[in-house]
């Protein structure tokens, strides 16, 4: 049965190849992909996202996928939701005798997962947001690392999701007992990663294409729905760019060029993270995103087979 083997956990660093890698194996094994991605569960948020649906589409099979387009743009999906949602498509994949494989680049949701995190619903606290709107930007920074330890800067991406992040931490720390605990799932992780200088060239080459694919176009069509700039921009930073842009704040080139800069930074980071995850235990094996892709899938089947037979 499917439930007893271990989860496989695709991750790395953004613009490196995972989806063709996870999408791949998944036809060779028969497996369904859950995404670990913070912002693909968006509909009609596509080229801004990466989703890569044409990915799925491997030969005349279509693999099955899962947790994507599954909210309305204007919302905030939340780690709580992630955790419920995955464990709803977890168990019916493996409920069906099929594998899973988990493919992202979201550090925290992936880590959620795997390490049980204890999560809930957290109600709005319409007194502390109230207390907090009048914090600059420095003092929202010293209160959310006073009810929180932080492994990277994604909390003050904008004011907003800052005041939320200390919503939810203070939150979890006043209601610790009443937080149900995560299942433990048994995984094997695989990593991708690249040269430095060959993901920064591999992240400007995907952000021309985007550009040209009509990224604007699909910013300007949630703004055209009526969904306001600042919840736009919460979805990350291809999105706060854009918005920037169209909001005329700066120019086309300033745009194509501070964002480059942007997301090369924001794969240093996820990197990052999956090295803390290491640190922290978690055995990642890494494979080299610069392979070609049958090779990357033979590597993969191959540390799946020698780790199995571990669990």
């Amino acid at each position: 049965m499917s439930a007893n083997l271990p989860l496989i956990t695709i991750l790395g660093p953004t613009a490196t190849g995972k989806t063709a890698i996870a999408t791949q194996l998944a036809a060779a094994i028969d497996a369904e992909i859950i995404s670990a991605d913070s912002r693909q569960v968006y509909r009609r948020m596509d080229i801004g996202t990466g989703k890569d649906l044409s990915d799925y589409q491997v030969n005349d099979k279509q693999i099955p996928y899962h947790l994507i387009d599954i909210v309305e743009p204007g919302t905030k999906y939340n780690l709580f939701e992630y955790q419920k949602d995955f464990l709803k498509v977890y168990n019916d994949i493996c409920n069906r005798s099929k594998r899973a494989i988990l493919c992202g680049g979201s550090g925290l949701y992936i880590e959620s997962v795997l390490d049980g995190y204890k999560m809930t619903s957290v109600p709005v606290n319409e007194k502390l947001r109230t207390e907090l709107d009048g914090y600059s930007e420095a003092q929202l920074e010293l209160r959310l690392k006073s009810v929180k330890k932080l492994h990277n800067n994604a909390d003050f991406d904008t004011r907003q999701r800052t005041i939320r992040a200390i919503e939810i931490a203070e939150y979890q720390k006043n209601n610790a007992q009443l937080i149900p605990d995560f299942p433990r799932i048994p995984y094997i992780i695989i990593g991708v990663r690249m040269e430095r200088e060959a993901v920064c060239q591999s992240i400007y080459n995907r952000l021309k294409q985007r550009l040209r694919d009509g990224m604007i176009d699909e910013v300007q069509a949630l703004l055209n729905e009526g969904i306001a700039p600042d919840d736009i921009m919460y979805y990350g930073l291809e999105y706060k760019f854009v918005t920037q842009f169209l909001l005329k704040e700066f120019s086309y080139n300033y745009m194509v060029e501070h964002l480059n800069i942007a997301i090369r930074q924001f794969a240093k980071r996820q990197m990052t993270w999956f090295r803390r995850m290491e640190r922290n235990g978690f055995k990642i094996n890494w494979i080299d995103a610069s392979l070609p892709i049958d090779e990357k899938v033979r590597m993969a089947m191959e540390i799946i087979g020698e780790q199995q037979e571990t669990h």
